[in-house]
């Protein structure tokens, strides 16, 4: 049987319509258990980071929202400059609230809006940040075994956009872990920010030196030369290993978290 041109044109229009109105359908009614599966996700990442959890380690839904409901997990909004806690972080414009803030994102978003944002340092173009936001994300942790922030932190490596959390000890001091939880870089190669036995080297490393500036650093691989505030790099993966230890000297710094940590200290 054969079919005419316009025929055939028809058909093909008519399913392309089908199959679109399908896709729209399941999207629209899959929104809310893939909202709420990113919201799971992310929590027990910060569980983790802050070693309630351990690595791998996962909970049922509801005992996980638990630390988030009871106080023990709180999401802070805090002025980068002056180190405060804002008290309501929705009189900031288009913010709902301090768990789904997301300062990159929000600085981005609000780049032309005075007193939102500041240009990023030339030195640290390489983060592939363009503003700095005034308004940053903290998380403290504080269950019966566990006291610590957890810091939101992200940056470019060779090939994609790292995102992850850096915890820090109740005196700021030193890391308790660190997490990436999304980024594109090579498996077996810059992939290794994510391998349990490479972030394994993170805690207990020394944050600041005396004058208070950034002092934990990631090396090239093989060239550590003082374990309390180095960690080794990834080998074969200079340019994500520079990448991590760029993003943590920025947000470390006085363009990141810096002021806020200089602030908790001076009041402990």
């Amino acid at each position: 049987m054969e079919f005419s041109n316009k025929y055939i044109l028809g058909f093909a229009f008519a399913l392309c319509v089908a199959c679109a109105s399908v896709v729209s359908f399941l999207a629209v009614q899959l929104k809310d258990i893939q909202e709420a599966n990113r919201l799971l996700d992310r929590r027990l990442n910060v569980l983790r980071v802050a070693g309630v959890l351990e690595e791998g380690e996962s909970l049922p839904k509801e005992e996980v929202n638990a630390f988030f409901e009871n106080g023990q997990v709180r999401y802070l909004v805090v002025d980068r400059d002056t180190g405060e806690e804002l008290e309501d972080p929705s009189t900031l414009p288009d913010v709902k609230d301090a768990e789904n803030f997301d300062a990159t994102k929000w600085a981005k978003e609000h780049a032309k809006v005075e007193g939102m944002t500041e240009p990023i340092p030339s030195e640290f173009k390489g983060t592939q940040i363009r503003h700095v936001p005034n308004y940053l994300q903290v998380i403290s942790v504080r269950t019966d075994e566990v006291d610590c922030l957890v810091l939101p932190i992200q940056g470019y490596g060779l090939w994609s956009t790292l995102r992850g959390y850096l915890a820090v000890s109740p005196d700021l001091s030193e890391v308790v872990g660190i997490t990436y939880y999304e980024h594109g870089e090579t498996a077996g190669l810059g992939g290794e920010v994510d391998n349990p036995r490479w972030k394994g080297q993170f805690p207990g490393k020394v944050i600041y030196a005396e004058d208070g500036s950034p002092k934990l650093t990631v090396t090239k691989a093989g060239m550590v030369t003082d374990p309390s505030y180095q960690v080794d790099g990834m080998a074969g993966a200079t340019i994500t290993t520079n990448g991590v230890d760029l993003m943590l000297e920025f947000w470390l710094g006085e363009s990141g978290y810096g002021p806020y940590l200089k602030a908790q200290r001076a009041d402990a």
